[in-house]
């Protein structure tokens, strides 16, 4: 596979859509950066795929953005759902808002909600495109513009760029923006996990604002640490049948 650190993202992105096609599609929450990667790839293949994850508890201003891409880029988005039977066993387990409690019980809402049918989702394809940049966490900082990781190559375009870059080609091309940015939300997730913030707090500061000292990750893009995944383990084998398990 090619070096791409120093090719932009206009590069990466006419490699990936033209070495993969169909079997490639840009995964998004319709922040910022998701909505300039969506509107770079329509720029170079205006049928290029996009899905997302409806959780279940996203805020209503996420379903509209659905809504703004279908029109604005005339893109079919493909929504993916977590398993009902699980959500359902976890809320019977622990409750409808188990994420408030500790750590781990969040983790374990994330992975019921987001990862597995992000698992799922990616099993079906070759490639997938995110909206990460190095600069937003620290947990982020050494991410790949391009890197293969469990069979499926995952293209950070943006991997390089500044917020103020995010924003120059949103004002250049005039992106569709997520209606929460304009209510103090740098960053957006699910309703309950999501508050605005103060001009002095980080970007990713409104995420599960509530837990201190905390990776402020679902899982998707950062694993937890071994004690945390260990922990979510075990609770998954409480809510499902050991046949289930597997996706």
């Amino acid at each position: 596979m090619p070096n791409f650190e120093s090719a932009t993202a206009e590069e990466v992105l006419s490699w990936a859509l033209s070495t993969y096609g169909d079997s490639l599609a840009v995964s998004t929450s319709f922040q910022k950066e998701g909505m300039v990667v969506i509107d770079m790839a329509t720029r170079i293949n205006p049928r290029v795929r996009v899905f997302t994850i409806d959780t279940g508890r996203l805020p209503e201003e996420t379903h509209q953005m659905m809504e703004t891409v279908r029109q604005r880029y005339g893109i079919p988005v493909e929504i993916v759902f977590p398993e009902a039977s699980e959500v359902e066993s976890m809320i019977a387990t622990h409750g409808p808002n188990l994420f408030y409690r500790e750590v781990t019980l969040r983790k374990l809402c994330c992975h019921i909600r987001k990862v597995r049918p992000l698992e799922r989702k990616l099993a079906t394809l070759s490639a997938w495109v995110v909206g990460l940049r190095r600069s937003q966490t620290e947990s982020r900082a050494d991410i790949a513009k391009v890197e293969s990781r469990d069979a499926i190559v995952k293209i950070s375009p943006l991997a390089d760029w500044s917020s103020q870059d995010v924003e120059d080609y949103i004002l250049r091309h005039d992106v569709p923006v997520h209606p929460l940015y304009a209510k103090g939300f740098p960053s957006i997730g699910c309703g309950p996990c999501t508050r605005a913030t103060f001009d002095c707090e980080d970007e990713r500061a409104g995420r599960w604002w509530w837990e201190q000292d905390a990776e402020k990750e679902c899982g998707i893009h950062i694993a937890p640490n071994g004690q945390v995944v260990r922990q979510v383990d075990a609770l998954i084998a409480e809510i499902r049948p050991a046949s289930s398990v597997s996706v």
